[in-house]
């Protein structure tokens, strides 16, 4: 039996929600594969008031077309706007404290970010939606949120913007696809690389460079203290990530996690 959301009349209606969304492709609806899943997963039930972005406008508007009850829009912690959505933002990067990594450009689902490696990046200003994702990954913290006090869009403008992001959305992820498909195509196989591969599918996650023994090497590796640095390196990089997004955007179930971590770190470290 095929899926309902394989026939024709589903697809479309699939697509009318999606038109609603405001395709900043953010994830804070729980979603981090963009505006398109969550627009799938109110279809078919998922509550349609978790688009922080679009506000109470976008969860009415998804709740008429849907013919279902209406429901509080999730909180934003920016005021509201005068057409009832949160405050728009735009990130900002401290140009002069840019390491130039390229981490940011990567994250951006819109490449609303250029520059290049070792090279200071600068954020477009008409093309960045907000969406926070840039903040994480930036190992120096140079990314600010300010407001876009710029004119609101009209109804015919913001529609024109909503289909641009999603044509730049849909290029980003077909670019990064193409990317990642080259560099696997392109990396040598020698014997340290197979010897790498070997111990990542022994436990079963990627390694550092450095942690694999070359032909040179004069001590093997220790798959146990391979696997305990690996640990270590995840809980510090998931407690920063959280330590960012929070604060942005307090919420009581990320701090719950981060504790965790770092009772999970302190126990790794004494072990």
């Amino acid at each position: 039996m095929s899926s309902p959301l394989q026939t024709p009349k589903h697809q479309i209606l699939v697509q009318q929600i999606d038109q609603l969304l405001p395709q900043t492709q953010c994830g804070l609806c729980g979603h981090v594969a963009g505006c398109l899943p969550y627009a799938q997963s109110i279809f078919e039930g998922e509550d349609a008031n978790k688009c922080i972005p679009g506000g109470q406008p976008v969860a009415d508007a998804i709740a008429n077309l849907l013919d279902r009850p209406k429901l509080d829009a999730e909180p934003s912690v920016w005021a509201v706007q005068a057409d009832g959505r949160p405050q728009r933002i735009k990130a900002v990067i401290r140009e002069d404290e840019c390491i130039g990594c390229t981490k940011c450009i990567a994250a951006c689902p819109v490449d609303a970010i250029i520059g290049s490696g070792k090279v200071m990046h600068s954020i477009m200003p008409d093309l960045c939606t907000g969406c926070e994702l840039c903040l994480a990954p930036c190992p120096v913290d140079c990314i600010d949120l300010v407001e876009d006090l710029s004119p609101l869009p009209t109804p015919s403008e913001r529609i024109q913007e909503q289909n641009d992001l999603r044509n730049r959305y849909k290029a980003h992820l077909l670019r990064e696809q193409t990317r990642q498909a080259q560099k696997q195509s392109a990396r040598p196989v020698t014997k340290a690389s197979a010897s790498k591969s070997q111990l990542e599918a022994i436990l079963g996650q990627s390694l550092p460079e450095q942690a694999v023994s070359t032909q040179n090497d004069t001590q093997p590796l220790k798959v146990q203290d391979a696997q305990t640095t690996i640990e270590l390196a995840k809980l510090r990089t998931q407690i920063k990530k959280l330590q960012k997004q929070l604060s942005v955007r307090p919420d009581a179930g990320k701090t719950e996690q981060m504790h965790a971590l770092e009772q999970q770190l302190a126990q790794l470290m004494e072990s």
